[in-house]
């Protein structure tokens, strides 16, 4: 039996995603913005899709007052909102606020801005992840133009305050814009616009069984940004460029399916228990995430075996994990680093994340393989 519990990094598309897909590169292969039959029938795909997503999220879903523009996915997304939302604000002030376990696309975003004589604070974590409510009162301030905090993190499954951060915005009469990375959030828990008080807010389609390099930004109503790229009238002149349309559908589809997302967290916390149960015994094994994170990543270390040999070991029972981030492509984590674990933790972390087709007997074959692996190779080494 294959077990993929490497969700995190792409989750399987599903066969209605598929099918969205498929179904529209065959028959709806307009271009949007042409002015004739097929491109009208593109037209109307593209905004029944984009009305699909703003739903997801509790987004205006109007196609002439449109929140939701379409891009190449969550890297894209987060670079547009950091570095469109600093270029437009510029003048109002210079302090950017983050955290140092964003992701790598907001954290490569906001270096680039500091070359350019922005001031940026990096919070800091404890070690498993939480940041301070306190210490974001204490740094946000009226020269503050940007909050950019993630919901879900990646790597250790932490969620962070962000249904405190537009009060404290509000409270320090900031003109900040507040924008959340909801990448790994959506479709997990309860992502809505309106009650995060959010101006932006990035998405993919790829985490929630839509096709890869796909996402999405919500820009809400009257927040101004400026673009990266120039040359179309496309998705409010925010991203031009011909749409995606089948990806784009098949982000629509994916997003259809996310329904009763609470019970499937219930569900999926049933399963991160029985993980962390089936591994108890094992000593040299710590966990790493928060008991009150995400129940769909699970971060441990094995103390002594080597991410990338557990991982090729596993791999060899028919089981994917993965060490981290994909994005890191193997290299040490940074969320790691900023939280304060060894290097000995980081060196030998390991990431589980759930989908909603995970199941107890994919957690009890990772959990068989895993104490095969850690005594056969304790013993190798």
């Amino acid at each position: 039996m294959s077990v993929y519990l490497d969700n995190s990094a792409t989750a399987p598309m599903s066969p209605a995603a598929v099918n969205a897909l498929c179904e529209t590169a065959r028959n709806v292969f307009g271009n949007p913005s042409s002015l004739h039959g097929l491109g009208l029938k593109a037209e109307h795909v593209l905004n029944d899709s984009r009305a699909a997503v703003a739903r997801l999220i509790g987004a205006c879903e109007s196609s002439v007052d449109k929140e939701i523009i379409f891009t190449s996915g969550g890297t894209e997304a987060n670079n547009l909102a950091v570095l469109g939302a600093a270029h437009a604000a510029r003048r109002r002030g210079s302090r950017i606020v983050t955290t140092m376990i964003e992701h790598s696309s907001v954290l490569e975003s906001c270096r680039q801005l500091e070359s350019e004589g922005f001031d940026v604070v990096y919070l800091k974590p404890d070690s498993k992840g939480h940041v301070s409510k306190q210490d974001l009162i204490s740094t946000i301030d009226s020269d503050t133009i940007l909050v950019s905090v993630m919901y879900v993190n990646n790597e250790l499954g932490t969620i962070l305050p962000v249904e405190s951060i537009k009060s404290i915005i509000k409270a320090k009469n900031s003109p900040a814009l507040f924008h959340v990375d909801a990448v790994q959030a959506l479709g997990k828990i309860p992502v809505k616009v309106q009650k995060l008080g959010c101006d932006l807010l990035s998405v993919s389609a790829h985490k929630i069984h839509g096709s890869k390099g796909c996402g999405a930004l919500y820009i809400r109503k009257g927040v101004h940004i400026k673009p990266l790229f120039y040359g179309g009238e496309q998705e409010k002149k925010i991203r031009p460029g011909t749409e995606a349309l089948p990806l784009i559908a098949s982000f629509a589809a994916a997003a259809g399916e996310c329904t009763d997302i609470s019970a499937k967290a219930k569900k999926t916390a049933e399963l991160k228990a029985l993980l962390l149960s089936e591994i108890s015994d094992l000593d040299d094994v710590t966990v790493n995430s928060p008991d009150d994170g995400s129940p769909y990543i699970v971060n441990i270390s094995t103390s002594h075996i080597n991410s990338e040999t557990m991982i090729h070991y596993l791999e060899s029972e028919d089981i994917y994990i993965s060490s981290g981030s994909a994005c890191a492509k193997g290299k040490r984590s940074h969320v790691l680093l900023a939280a304060g674990l060894s290097v000995q933790q980081i060196d030998t972390a390991l990431r589980i994340s759930f989908s909603d087709n995970s199941t107890a007997q994919e957690v009890i074959a990772f959990s068989q393989a895993l104490h095969k692996g850690v005594n056969a190779l304790v013993r190798a080494y």
